[in-house]
């Protein structure tokens, strides 16, 4: 058995597990049919190939830097060409539609399982056959997605050991430099004798089939746990020497 790590973060990141039609929304944080579908793209698997071997694999993700929700309203004209004046001439109005996406969000996805299927993809990843994108096409990621792989370990414990991976402007924002731990939160494929600390949710994000005629996808218990880490930023708070405190100490 082996983790695999990935670093999740780009200007925007987009996971949908119940979108319909014109309102596109995302998850909070990455989906397993997502991920799924960055990893089979490094592997140059095509949306009529079957993933069943990487749905076997247990999926966790870890909230490091949570983002902002944004939406984005968009708007779409059909086209024809015009002959004589030689241009496209726009027509009828399509539907309105409303995408959310997740804004300087950071996650840690792993995958645990089969270690040859966790090496073999680790080497996709460091030369993907197709382009990796966070959810949608319109989000690249900023950074190598490869965070890893961790032997002989479980994925609670990979994800609550590798170090906290916000950004600096982050920390600084939120005055978090005065912490000298942090506490994030995992959400997890839920397993036969494992309860977890928080609640349960199900969740339809495991894909069955990525065809884009007939996608399916079906369900997932989805656990929720905390894990403390600590916290590189970390300044303790200066104390301002007092020479009065110093005079009183030799006289008494």
């Amino acid at each position: 058995m082996a983790v695999l790590l990935l670093k999740l973060a780009g200007p925007l990141q987009s996971w949908g597990s119940n979108s319909r039609f014109t309102e596109r929304k995302t998850q909070h944080e990455p989906t397993k049919s997502g991920v799924i579908g960055l990893v089979a793209a490094a592997l140059g698997r095509r949306r009529k190939d079957p993933v069943n071997d990487l749905v076997s694999l247990r999926f966790g993700v870890r909230i490091d830097q949570p983002g902002t929700y944004e939406r984005d309203f968009q708007t779409e004209h059909t086209r024809t060409w015009d002959k004589e004046a030689k241009c496209w001439v726009f027509k009828d109005s399509l539907p309105l539609s409303h995408r959310f996406y997740l804004s300087d969000a950071i996650f840690i996805a792993a995958f645990e399982g089969d270690s040859n299927l966790v090496h073999t993809c680790a080497e996709a990843l460091e030369h993907p056959v197709f382009p990796l994108f966070l959810g949608r096409r319109s989000c690249p990621p900023s950074c190598k997605v490869l965070l890893g792989i961790e032997e002989h370990a479980t994925l609670l414990e990979t994800l609550s050991s590798v170090p906290w991976q916000a950004t600096d402007s982050y920390r600084h924002r939120w005055n978090i430099r005065e912490k000298e731990e942090i506490k994030l939160e995992i959400l997890y494929d839920k397993g036969f004798d494992d309860y977890g600390e928080g609640y349960d949710v199900v969740q339809q994000d495991v894909p069955v089939a990525f065809s884009q005629t007939y996608r399916q996808y079906s369900w997932r218990t989805v656990s929720h746990a905390t894990t403390t880490v600590k916290n590189p930023s970390y300044k303790p708070q200066r104390i301002e020497h007092d020479p009065l405190v110093t005079i009183d100490e030799v006289m008494s």
